[in-house]
């Protein structure tokens, strides 16, 4: 008889073994390493287990394996880990956009027609080399702190009001420059936010959205790792240095004094340097 799971959002589904193994190998485990874990874990698990406790479970036995491939596969609760603010979130998306080429603002006013609007991330693309305008695109960034957490209806309302105000008012000065909306979210949408967001034209882009180019595709892709996913650092020296408004773990290499002032020096400095030179590598890349 399957064991039933119990996942962040309060709904069940049978434990699959696949899944875990193929999330532990996206991190970087080898194929014999991630079947070896996926048996020990089942043998801990019973009927209503957690996702939460299942991913503990597998998290400890990979970072004693593999501790580059536990800060990966630890990446959606490192992006949780980024606080109650919000900011470091749409500092985040904001170099993630950086690191495919474009060029980015955040926490923006930006005029409509009837009044002005806070916008989380301005991304402006380049020019292509067939000569189509690059246009820019105006981000909502909803960031939630639990992974039960769904970005609903209502807030793809608000963000198609707040895009036609936008839009009407650069129609009104004649701006002719390609304009696109976005929402992005840490978390998932609703069913019903993901569909009125196609029907209305609006861009999402969430852990799990849309296929085959999801946040987590892309940051993979990309390799722009939060500090947060740094195994050697306690909650508190990456909350230190969150502060600092330092995001990247990639951003420690070339500004050490980060560290310092965040408490972290000698031979514990030297181990988060190491798990930095091991985790800030593209997927494409992981051997």
């Amino acid at each position: 008889m399957a064991i039933s799971i119990a996942k962040a959002d309060g709904t069940q589904e049978p434990f699959n073994p696949e899944k875990l193994v193929s999330s532990l190998m996206r991190a970087g485990a080898e194929h014999a390493l991630a079947r070896d874990i996926s048996r020990e874990v089942e043998r801990e698990l019973y009927n209503g287990i957690t996702t939460q406790e299942i991913y503990r479970h597998a998290f400890a036995k990979l970072r004693e394996a593999r501790r580059g491939a536990a800060a990966r596969y630890s990446l959606k609760r490192a992006i949780l880990e980024f606080g109650p603010s919000g900011f470091p979130f749409e500092a985040y998306l904001s170099e993630l956009f950086r690191a495919e080429g474009a060029q980015t603002e955040i926490d923006q006013i930006i005029q409509g027609a009837c009044v002005e609007h806070e916008v989380d991330v301005v991304v402006h693309f380049p020019h292509s080399k067939s000569g189509q305008k690059g246009g820019v695109m105006f981000v909502e960034a909803k960031f939630h702190n639990a992974a039960g957490f769904k970005t609903d209806l209502k807030t793809v309302l608000y963000v198609k009001a707040r895009l036609e105000d936008i839009q009407a008012h650069r129609t009104s000065k004649g701006i002719e420059e390609p304009m696109r909306g976005l929402v992005a979210t840490n978390t998932k949408f609703t069913d019903v936010a993901a569909r009125y967001a196609a029907c209305a034209g609006l861009e999402i882009l969430g852990w799990e959205e849309p296929a085959g180019n999801t946040l987590h595709d892309r940051i993979d892709k990309a390799g722009l790792y939060p500090i947060t996913a740094l195994t050697t650092l306690g909650r508190r020296e990456k909350m230190a240095l969150l502060s600092q408004k330092i995001v990247l773990c990639n951003a420690l290499g070339s500004n050490t004094r980060a560290l310092s002032v965040a408490g972290v020096s000698g031979p514990k400095a030297d181990r988060v340097l190491e798990e930095v030179g091991s985790l800030c590598v593209p997927s494409q890349h992981i051997e």
